[in-house]
């Protein structure tokens, strides 16, 4: 072998394949990408669930607004089959039940809308946060009547105009107690049934 054969292969010997550089990651393979599929932190649910309840309070009161307008001659609109839309005002509790004691349900709905976003911290999945979401939308949504509604503080009546008339007259932020209600016992279940497992 000449020299320059030698100095050739002491060359070649030197050269890194392509194929060795970043197969190994620089922090040993643990990786750093996340999973798409891992449940959300305590930040991240809060946040879905207020978004939520800003959309159900948005609706209820925009509307309340439409009903005041569209209905305040005192006149019912048939809309289909024993559906129709018919104002009524509602100083007691949801589907015009309790009348006179509005006050006493605005306190018990704010302390409601507190545990309700506090209980997001101890962790759920999409369905309780969904369920908090529309809770605490639907609670605002009736609060907001009885403080700016009434000429006192919680004393306001709430605005009611869906009715099928074989069920109390409610409103879109009482579906979105009633619907947060369900949901919540539904993973209250399925909670349960993943711990006896």
């Amino acid at each position: 072998m000449t020299d320059a054969d030698d100095a050739a292969e002491q060359a070649y010997d030197g050269v890194v394949e392509p194929a060795d550089v970043g197969t190994e990651p620089a922090d040993g393979g643990a990786g750093t990408s996340r999973d798409p599929f891992a449940r959300p932190g305590p930040a991240s649910r809060l946040r879905f669930s207020i978004a939520l309840a800003i959309v159900v309070v948005t609706l209820d009161q925009w509307s309340k607004h439409w009903a005041l307008n569209a209905l305040g001659n005192g006149r019912s609109r048939h809309v289909i089959w024993t559906l129709q839309w018919n104002l009524t005002f509602n100083s007691g509790m949801a589907f015009s039940r309790g009348q006179g004691v509005g006050p006493y349900i605005g306190v018990i709905a704010l302390v409601v809308i507190v545990v309700m976003l506090l209980s997001l911290r101890r962790g759920g999945g999409m369905v309780s946060m969904i369920a908090v979401g529309l809770v605490v939308g639907g609670a605002i949504g009736n609060i907001a009547d009885r403080l700016f509604r009434g000429r006192a503080w919680l004393h306001g009546s709430v605005i009611d105009f869906i009715d099928f008339r074989w069920w109390p007259i409610f409103n879109v932020a009482d579906m979105g107690v009633t619907i947060g209600g369900a949901l919540l016992v539904l993973s209250a279940l399925l909670q349960s049934r993943k711990v006896s497992r």
